[in-house]
């Protein structure tokens, strides 16, 4: 499968510098690095994003290596923070492949395993957020239909809902907010695989639902989200 790369060349000023920084860095170290999610997404809608993601095939004990003013996070997900200030830093993701470590109930329990471009994609959850922008040629890579999702303000998951909400049941929580945010349609087998699914919230550790309350209520649409959840 090809992706769709087409070229856009968004407003220099709503792209972080020290996000530009970093991926020409990466890309001077010999790996690909591309912006990736949320902030591409915000960006082709016209909006200056609040963070920008950074997806590389370095891996995080490389970035780490690249970047002195950084520290890997996580167990469960990997990651580096490359710091800016006591306030600001930049995500920096390494390439996931397909193949994750779950336990007996489909939860992912590790996901440290690396891989391509291609295979990171598959891993997201939905096509709006599976974006990748690649600053040095100015093209928006997209191997999901995720631009066409966007513009037909719909939520698609990428894979099968039942499958991908096991794996993760939080991604059900991003759905309804990312459906209130965008104003967006979602897809009826979401909808359908939410109900059903619902009560695996209850294994999540309550600090990570707290996580992704914050953003919930952060959100200038948390009251709507909150509603289209108690539904």
């Amino acid at each position: 499968m090809k992706p769709i790369r087409q070229t856009i060349h968004f407003d220099k000023k709503l792209i972080d510098k020290d996000a530009k920084k970093v991926v020409k860095t990466l890309n001077k170290a010999g790996h690909e690095a591309y912006l990736v999610g949320g902030c591409i997404r915000d960006l082709l809608l016209g909006h200056k994003p609040k963070d920008f993601d950074i997806a590389t095939s370095a891996t995080p004990e490389q970035v780490h290596k690249i970047f002195k003013r950084s520290r890997l996070i996580g167990r469960r997900f990997r990651l580096v923070h490359i710091m800016f200030s006591s306030r600001k830093y930049i995500e920096v993701a390494t390439f996931r492949s397909g193949k994750v470590k779950t336990a007996g109930n489909g939860v992912i329990v590790r996901d440290n395993l690396y891989g391509t471009l291609k295979e990171d994609v598959f891993r997201r959850d939905f096509s709006v957020n599976a974006l990748y922008y690649d600053i040095q040629n100015s093209q928006v890579i997209d191997y999901v239909d995720g631009l066409e999702a966007l513009n037909n303000s719909e939520i698609r998951m990428i894979g099968n809902p039942v499958e991908r909400f096991k794996e993760d049941p939080v991604r059900m929580i991003r759905a309804i907010r990312f459906k209130v945010k965008l104003g967006a349609t979602i897809d009826p087998k979401i909808s359908k695989s939410i109900s059903n699914q619902a009560y695996l919230l209850a294994n999540i550790p309550a600090a990570r639902l707290y996580d992704e309350c914050i953003k919930l209520f952060h959100n200038e649409n948390a009251y709507e989200v909150f509603e289209q959840l108690l539904k």
